[in-house]
């Protein structure tokens, strides 16, 4: 049963080009239809999590990534009573403006589009489903509601200033309220990502062996779940307990997301989606002794991962291929395939909309397809074997 708080989809705010309905599907059923059969989807298979996209077959890509965000996010929406296909749109959604090399590729690209407007990789997933994405006769991007649009823009919270490019040129002719804090399903899509990534990185670091089982049970919340294990299988194989000890954790986060989640909803009492916006302060979220005891698994992830000596080396390497392609495309656009000369042809040497271009061509790029081309360009290996993040 649909919540009073949740998102109607019979009373969508709409589409920015008006579309006749569908007879079988909601609104937010077909951007969800639309997101999945959009090529920036499809292109998510081949970019990083964490882990270089060829290191392995058991590593999270971004794909992969998105696709636990989602069923975690219909679990926790089915459980408040919101709108399941506009929580899973909003959370397929939310990675698909990364650029290859995961968060340092995105580090990369901010430094080299600081002249012309930045680069954030929300605001280019809004650049992705309202321009870049061109399949449809009759718009441009794929034509989301308003409500999915908004939770992309901003389900991590209401938007800082100064407004990133791609989401202010976006908003100047049709209004996604940064101001504000999104819907409850766009925030669920949002602590989604933090429960899928934080189980999901505990489990690639050990197949990596970048840490051990041992030190994993000695970290708070997942001590208690590796002892429930121990007592219940004692002698268990090893894979077998440090997959019941994580499947036990998972638990733990989504059972205090929807636990705290209800006690706020209850408290605050809101009677529609917009009192949820307008709440001031995210009610979708960890509880706080939760929210403490993550901050310790982070920072453990954080010096153990994320910041790994071989890790820190990688990112220097593909730091390279980002900044190589970069000034050699501006230099050069006439390399680009056909349908992004297009583009430059129309912008009479503004460099500014020339980096733009650019900074979509190499951001759409797959892990795999910006080593080859910069292979290509530049020649030899661009980078060995590792992993980064």
């Amino acid at each position: 049963m649909r919540a009073p708080y949740a998102c109607d989809p019979t009373r969508t705010r709409g589409r920015r080009v008006p579309e006749e309905e569908s007879t079988f599907r909601s609104p937010f059923q077909r951007d969800r239809d639309r997101i999945i059969h959009a090529s920036a989807f499809r292109r998510l298979k081949h970019k990083t999590q964490v882990f270089v996209e060829h290191e392995g077959d058991y590593f999270r890509t971004r794909l992969t990534h998105s696709i636990e965000v989602a069923q975690v996010a219909r679990t926790m929406a089915r459980a408040l009573g919101l709108d399941e296909e506009l929580t899973e749109a909003v959370a397929l959604a939310h990675d698909l403006g990364h650029p290859p090399f995961g968060h340092t590729g995105e580090d990369a690209l901010q430094a080299l589009m600081a002249p012309h407007g930045g680069f954030d990789h929300n605001a280019q997933a809004i650049r992705i489903v309202t321009h870049l994405e061109r399949h449809y006769a009759e718009f441009d991007g794929l034509n989301l509601s308003w409500e999915t649009l908004e939770g992309i823009a901003k389900h991590n919270g209401p938007v800082p200033e100064p407004t990133p490019w791609a989401l202010a040129a976006y908003c100047d002719a049709h209004d996604l309220e940064l101001h504000t804090h999104a819907s409850a399903e766009a925030q669920v899509a949002a602590i989604a990502d933090d429960v899928a990534y934080n189980h999901h990185d505990l489990h690639d670091g050990l197949r990596a062996e970048l840490f051990s089982t041992d030190e994993l049970a000695e970290l708070p919340i997942l001590d208690a779940c590796f002892a429930e294990v121990d007592a219940l299988y004692p002698g268990l194989n090893y894979y077998r307990r440090r997959h019941e000890a994580l499947r036990r954790f998972f638990g733990v986060l989504v059972e205090d997301v929807i636990g705290y989640a209800r006690a706020e909803l209850a408290a605050l009492d809101p009677q529609s989606a917009g009192d949820i916006r307008a709440a001031g302060r995210p009610i979708i979220r960890f509880s706080d002794p939760i929210f403490a005891d993550l901050k310790v698994i982070r920072d453990f992830l954080f010096h153990r991962m994320y910041r790994a000596p071989s890790v820190v080396e990688m990112r220097v390497e593909v730091t390279r291929v980002v900044r190589e392609l970069f000034p050699h495309f501006m230099a050069h656009p006439e390399e680009l395939p056909k349908q992004w000369r297009k583009d430059v042809e129309e912008i009479a040497g503004d460099e500014t909309q020339l980096a733009r271009i650019v900074c979509d061509y190499i951001s759409g790029m797959t892990d795999r397809f910006a080593l080859q081309t910069h292979g290509r360009v530049f020649g030899g290996t661009p980078i060995r074997k590792g992993i980064f993040a």
